[in-house]
This record gives C-alpha cells, sequence and structure tokens, in this order.
C-alpha cells in the first residue's frame, strides 16, 4: 500500500500542514483524521490499513490538484472568465505523484504542483512572515490625532515605527523614541509609494488608516491573490499585462520586463472585465462610436439639456442602416437605435491611437485627451477601456516595425488626421488581471486598495469545504484521479 511506510504518511502530513502558506486550510485535506489514524496504527490492534491508504491518497491528489488548478473554479465566480487553465497530462501527473511517493520524496510532488511563477514564492514566503507575526500578538495600531510629520514629537511615533518596521521598511526605524526624524520619513514615503497613496512623507488620515488594516485582512488578501495565481496559465511569449487594481501596464519579451507605463481603468460601476484575448491591430486616429450603456446612461441627457452638445463634441448621429442624420430633426426625448460617433482629432475620447484585440465587452486600450488624470494614486476613471499614458512607446514595441513604423513615423501618421488601423505582424497576447497585491523589489509584499470589491468573494469561496465525492473505490482499483488535472 502507498502509505505502509510511517515515514512516508509523516512527510504527507507535513506537506499538508505547510498548505497554510499556500493560503489554503489543511483540514480540507483530513489533516486531524490522518494524525489520528497515524497515531492510532502505532497502536496494536487499532490500525485501519486500507481506510488509511484511502484516505492519505485522496489527501494527497486533492492538495496537488488545488495547488495545480487552484481550489476554486474561477468560472464559478467569474462566468466570462476565459483564460486556458495550466496544462497537464492526467496520466503524466498520476505516474509523477505515485513515483514521489515511492521515493519518499512526496514534498517534490508538492513543489512541482505550485505555480512557477515568481510572484507566488513571494506571497507564500510573506503570508508565511504574516502568520508569524500575527502568533506574536500582530502588529500595533497607530491611534488617531494630529497629521504626523517630521520634527514632531507624539506619543504615537513608537507605534509607528514598530509597524512599518514589521512591514519590512527600513531597519532603522525601530528605536523606541518618540521623534519623527529623517529617517522615519523616508520610511514613510517608502510605504506610501508601495500602498498607492499621496507621498508626503507625512502620516495623515489616508495613511494611517491604511498602516491600521487588520493583519487579518491582510493574511486574507495574500490567501485570495495566492489563488488567483494559481489561476494563471503559463505564458513564455511575449505578452501585455494589464493590472487592473495597479493601475499600469506591461509589455513582457522573452520572458522579461520591457517596457511599463500607468493606467485609467473603468470606474467601480463600470468595471474593467478580466479576460484574455489577442492583440491584432492598432489605429491612429481612431474615430470613438459611442457604447450603448454610455449613450443611453452619459449622452442623451447632456443632449437633452443642451442641444449644443452635439457640435461642441463633434460628435454625428446615425441611423440603424448607417446613414447620417441631422441632429436637430432628431427628437432627442425618443431616440432609438440612433449611433453617436465622435469624429478623430483633438479631443477624441480614444485620444490619437488605440489598440485592439477582440472582446465581447467592447473595451481596447488607448491614448487619452485626460493626461492629468495619471498623476492620480487612484486611476478608475474610464467607463471600462484602458486608458494609456505614453501609448506610442507600446505601438511601436507591437508593431515592432522601426523602418516602417519608428517614432517619427508614428507622430507623423497621427498628424494626418486620416483614420488608419495597421495590423500586426504577429498577433500579441493580451492579459487582464485583477490583483490586489503587488511585489517589489527584495520580495515585499504591497497591498492595493480593492477597488472593484473583488476579495471578499474569492476569500468565502476559498473558506468553503471542498466537495469531495467518494474515489475510495477508485483508489482500490488503481484508478486514482490526476493530482493535476
Amino acid at each position: 500500500m502507498a502509505w505502509s511506510d510511517t515515514e512516508s504518511l509523516d512527510h504527507l502530513i507535513d506537506q499538508i500542514r505547510a498548505l497554510e502558506d499556500d493560503g489554503l486550510t489543511p483540514s480540507d485535506y483530513f489533516l486531524d483524521r490522518l494524525v489520528r489514524m497515524r497515531e492510532q496504527r502505532l497502536i496494536a490492534g487499532h490500525s485501519d490499513p486500507i481506510g488509511l491508504d484511502v484516505l492519505a491518497t485522496r489527501a494527497y491528489l486533492l492538495a496537488l490538484r488545488h495547488l495545480y488548478h487552484g481550489k476554486v473554479a474561477p468560472q464559478e465566480l467569474y462566468p466570462d472568465w476565459n483564460f486556458e487553465p495550466r496544462s497537464s497530462d492526467p496520466a503524466e501527473d498520476l505516474g509523477l505523484a505515485n513515483s514521489a511517493v515511492d521515493d519518499g520524496n512526496v514534498a517534490a510532488a508538492f513543489a512541482l504542483a505550485r505555480p512557477p511563477h515568481a510572484i507566488y514564492g513571494a506571497l507564500r514566503k510573506s503570508l508565511h512572515e504574516l502568520r508569524a507575526i500575527a502568533a506574536d500578538g500582530g502588529w500595533p495600531l497607530v491611534p488617531a490625532g494630529p497629521t504626523l510629520a517630521r520634527g514632531m514629537r507624539d506619543p504615537r511615533i513608537p507605534a509607528l515605527r514598530h509597524r512599518l518596521a514589521l512591514g519590512g521598511y527600513g531597519s532603522d526605524v525601530t528605536d523606541n523614541v518618540d521623534y519623527f526624524d529623517p529617517a522615519l520619513e523616508v520610511a514613510v514615503r517608502a510605504f506610501q509609494t508601495e500602498q498607492y497613496l499621496g507621498v508626503d512623507g507625512k502620516v495623515g488620515a489616508a495613511t494611517r488608516n491604511t498602516l491600521n488594516v487588520s493583519i487579518d485582512a491582510r493574511i486574507g488578501q495574500l490567501q485570495v491573490n495566492l489563488e488567483r495565481v494559481r489561476w494563471i496559465p503559463e505564458i513564455t511569449d511575449d505578452f501585455v499585462l494589464v493590472d487592473i487594481a495597479g493601475y499600469k501596464v506591461s509589455y513582457y519579451k522573452n520572458s522579461g520586463l520591457k517596457w511599463a507605463s500607468r493606467v485609467q481603468v473603468g470606474r467601480p460601476y463600470r468595471r474593467t472585465p478580466s479576460f484574455r484575448s489577442m492583440i491584432t491591430h492598432v489605429t491612429f486616429n481612431p474615430t470613438w462610436t459611442v457604447p450603448p450603456t454610455i449613450l443611453r446612461n452619459d449622452v442623451l441627457p447632456k443632449i437633452r439639456r443642451d442641444s449644443s452638445y452635439l457640435a461642441t463634441n463633434r460628435l454625428r448621429a446615425f441611423d440603424p442602416a448607417g446613414n447620417p442624420l441631422d441632429a436637430a430633426a432628431v427628437d432627442w426625448h425618443r431616440a432609438s437605435g440612433i449611433t453617436l460617433r465622435q469624429d478623430a482629432g483633438p479631443g477624441n475620447a480614444l485620444g490619437r491611437v488605440a489598440i485592439r484585440f477582440p472582446n465581447r465587452y467592447g473595451v481596447y486600450l488607448h491614448d487619452t485627451p485626460h493626461t492629468e488624470l495619471f498623476d492620480r494614486e487612484q486611476r478608475a476613471f474610464s467607463s471600462g477601456c484602458i486608458r494609456v499614458e505614453r501609448p506610442l512607446e507600446l505601438v511601436e514595441l507591437l508593431l515592432d516595425d522601426a523602418g516602417q513604423w519608428n517614432h517619427q513615423a508614428m507622430l507623423a501618421e497621427m498628424d494626418s488626421g486620416v483614420t488608419r488601423s495597421v495590423i500586426l505582424r504577429r498577433p500579441v497576447p493580451l492579459l487582464l488581471m485583477y490583483w490586489s497585491v503587488d511585489v517589489h523589489d527584495g520580495g515585499r509584499v504591497a497591498y492595493k486598495f480593492d477597488v472593484y470589491q473583488r476579495d471578499a468573494k474569492v476569500l468565502a469561496a476559498l473558506h468553503r469545504s471542498p466537495l469531495l465525492p467518494d474515489t475510495s473505490n477508485a483508489v482500490r482499483d488503481g484508478k486514482c484521479p490526476g493530482p493535476m488535472h
């Protein structure tokens, strides 16, 4: 039997306990029952070798599957989820799992099942460290009061120093003194930068509230994002990644970061969706067709209040057949079947260039006339599309044709005022992902504002006990379900 060797069973129990660092719940994998049955095995006459073997195998395979694909099926939370899961071969996976048991190296099977992404290891390490801090009493709260700033003395400053030190923000701020010195200001600025706060080196209400988020809440945030990493497929080609909650876009080439910039994403009530697509073409001097929701909720009320709105915003009306309409002849209080299109040029909602990819949501990456909003820390301003800072730099990378489409050539194309679409020589994968954490240099984790309030749903699903079909007959017949499939 697979687990007749007590040492192998001990290794399995150790690995199940360590699943806590993966944000999983060890009791979901029969930890208490396995420990109790192991003890009973050591007592003569109280052994159930078949029952123990079946239970251990079920726990082993279920844990490997959850590490490989995630405990929660993302489609259950997001019906439109279209990411492909990590690839697997059930027969090969089962063979590797069996070999690991035979070789007494169960730990290797668990390590292999975990996502290979560097971010996963960093989040796992941070979760382990946070649990240790929590077990030691957690971190202190910084009491309310006037804004703390450099040069001040205040009895709350020792708590501030201790809290920042526990978060990894400078070993030289741990002195238990009540003076706000330059080193403490540096640590506060680093914290504010990584937590998407206004960076002024002072501890006002916003910074204090972020510092005072409970350690249990941060542990939950790490659990949620470890699960999200388990949902991600392995990608080795060039790709563009939009980090929705982090308000940034990155271009990866040959597995390395090539370019990054800030973005503006959808407002909480017009959320930018998470999905995968392929960037196929870019459009210079794009026109903008007003989406139906924006037309109904935003534009029509403005036209009804101000008849000059259409002309001011260079919007033209068309009937269902695409024929232009005389706006003055339209009854805008009973308008139906009308399309509004904004001409290319200054003030166009898409700016001077748009990056296109097929999707059912009608969203794309694009330039914007609202460049002043990129300086905000929280940048959920759009109606769902992704506004990109310095979009021409990304377009040049995507077109990948320095001879025909260098920076000067693109400027000349935009200056022509002519709407023109250019097909990419090779489509580039695009991933629009939602994470509420970041990993910075040195592996330090920063926590983002959960702008779309998505974490709670994932955390609740993680806390549910898994539904476990009775596989005992399959196990006894040598037909164990694949561990990673």
